[in-house]
């Protein structure tokens, strides 16, 4: 990660405005208190506004891995012939290491990049919870909370960094493995159940066994021709654990500043940026539109006067909800770890809560059968969420070629999945030997 000091950090964390980065109900009302040396950081009655920061750099890191994920998988193609964008589609190797994203952006903002947004939440989110580690209850007293919710955004910080990337490194140090990121995602998580347990917060609860359950599923499927069982069945235990079926975990947008609206409406419905793509178009599910794949066809090519334009009806304002982690995503987390009809069962009550019928398959205990059909429903149900690419990446699923590896504007598709590490990293750290 691009070298900052605690007070750079914190002017970071300022610059996004602290009474906008709010996660969720009181947040919301919390003053800024602007620039700060880290020595007035020690004072308690600052903790609220460092923990509204945190979660606020979380949700921007969050939201833009899933717009970012969205165009490497191909659910968007760029639209637009902005430099800083369409080689996200074709996966230009150059331009990406060259992208690691920023949370400063707006409406006109074409750029993706998840990696400097999320870096930059997993150090407030550390740096936050050792504050208020340091503080006692009486000096806090919402401290128990605080340090429950940097436990549960951090797991997804370093959970969405070991998918997403090829390497990892942390604090400058040296090169990790997806299984070392995940390990401390789990562990994370781990925490956070046994804090949210103790504070008896359902839905921190929830988000936890959610993004444990997940990390468990990757740990599984590092080998995909070698399943790992007792990972699966730890994945499914999680899983099993969100009964609610009206949990969902979102990240909370607002039209405060520019930076806080929700980035997919402003890349797709605000600024026309990104279309849906191809294999996104029309889907249908018992000869009906899949409700849970809403799009539109304006029947009008885009900016690039190349590409169709398809709107997202999913995400359908600047202050759209984002789904963290939701009782949907456990089920189909469920239905993949257990296959068989036990699995098929909860795939088909995730169909039932949007009132679509019963998925029939003639075996559901064919394992590769069974993949395939978890695989597309969870390519339907987390649509635009980010989910995608990395079950691509789990399995080596193919990424878009176009026709004779060109697509419609001329570019040619490189041989990129998964993001390797950018310049500003590897330039910088003196530990990859760059």
């Amino acid at each position: 990660m691009l070298q900052v000091t605690h007070r750079g950090m914190w002017r970071v964390a300022a610059a996004l405005g602290l009474a906008a980065t709010a996660a969720c109900n009181s947040l919301l009302s919390v003053d800024n208190p602007g620039r700060v040396p880290d020595t007035a950081l020690e004072d308690p009655t600052l903790m609220p506004a460092l923990e509204a920061a945190a979660i606020g750099t979380a949700q921007c890191g969050i939201i833009n891995y899933a717009a970012t994920g969205g165009m490497l998988s191909a659910e968007y193609w760029s639209a637009n012939g902005f430099v800083d964008n369409h080689p996200w589609e074709w996966r230009g190797i150059v331009q990406i290491k060259q992208g690691p994203g920023s949370c400063n952006y707006g409406r006109n903002s074409t750029f993706m990049g998840f990696y400097t947004p999320l870096q930059q939440a997993r150090f407030q989110l550390e740096d936050t919870y050792k504050r208020a580690e340091a503080f006692t209850d009486a000096q806090v007293p919402t401290r128990p909370k605080i340090l429950t919710e940097m436990r549960a955004y951090a797991g997804y910080t370093y959970l969405l960094l070991a998918e997403g990337m090829c390497q990892m490194t942390i604090d400058g140090g040296p090169l990790m493995t997806k299984a070392q990121v995940l390990g401390i995602a789990k562990d994370r998580f781990s925490d956070a159940i046994t804090k949210a347990t103790a504070l008896g917060d359902a839905s921190l609860l929830n988000m936890a066994y959610v993004g444990r359950a997940r990390t468990e599923l990757d740990l599984a499927t590092l080998n995909p021709a070698s399943i790992d069982a007792a990972q699966m069945a730890a994945a499914a235990a999680d899983a099993s654990k969100v009964t609610s079926t009206t949990f969902v975990r979102n990240a909370e947008f607002s039209t405060a500043t520019q930076s806080r609206e929700n980035r997919i409406f402003q890349l797709t419905l605000g600024g026309g940026f990104l279309s849906v793509g191809p294999d996104y178009q029309g889907l249908t599910v018992n000869g009906s539109p899949d409700p849970r794949v809403p799009v539109q066809n304006t029947g009008k090519l885009a900016q690039d006067n190349v590409t169709p334009l398809w709107n997202q009806q999913k995400f359908t304002s600047a202050t759209a909800n984002f789904p963290i982690a939701s009782w949907e995503e456990a089920q189909l987390i469920y239905a993949e770890a257990v296959g068989g009809q036990t699995g098929l069962n909860a795939i088909n009550a995730v169909r039932a809560k949007s009132n679509i019928g019963p998925l029939v398959m003639a075996d559901p205990n064919d394992a590769a059968a069974f993949r395939a059909a978890v695989l597309e429903e969870r390519r339907r149900q987390l649509f635009s969420q980010g989910q995608r690419y990395g079950d691509m990446l789990r399995y080596g699923l193919p990424f878009q070629k176009g026709t004779n590896g060109v697509n419609r504007k001329g570019q040619v598709y490189s041989d990129l999945t998964c993001v390797p590490l950018p310049d500003v990293e590897t330039l910088n750290n003196p530990n990859l030997g760059a």
